[in-house]
């Protein structure tokens, strides 16, 4: 079994995800836990499997990946950090936006 890297979420991307939630279970009644279950999915697999995310480009930051979680049409945009090694999410991102955050 793999080791955890344990998930910290930096404030922008924490205000992403609440409002997103937030809007999820305001207008997605058929669904209401489905925003919750790929967001908790999602830090699961990335807290064992750090390089399962695709390489995110045209950014400022280095070592940026994303998952896209299919099910609520989101990109989850996160790296590793060495020191200390933990995850850090950095963006929540809906795939109709375009181009991607400013990270």
């Amino acid at each position: 079994m793999r080791r955890k890297l344990p998930i910290r979420v930096v404030r922008t991307a924490a205000t992403q995800i609440v409002a997103a939630s937030a809007w999820w279970e305001a207008n997605r009644p058929k669904a209401p836990g489905a925003f919750r279950e790929e967001i908790e999915r999602a830090l699961e697999l990335i807290s064992t499997q750090p390089q399962l995310g695709a390489r995110a480009t045209n950014l400022r930051l280095t070592g940026v990946r994303r998952v896209h979680l299919s099910r609520i049409h989101y990109y989850l945009y996160y790296r590793v950090k060495e020191s200390p090694n933990v995850v850090e999410i950095l963006a929540l991102w809906h795939t109709s936006r375009g181009s991607g955050p400013d990270l």
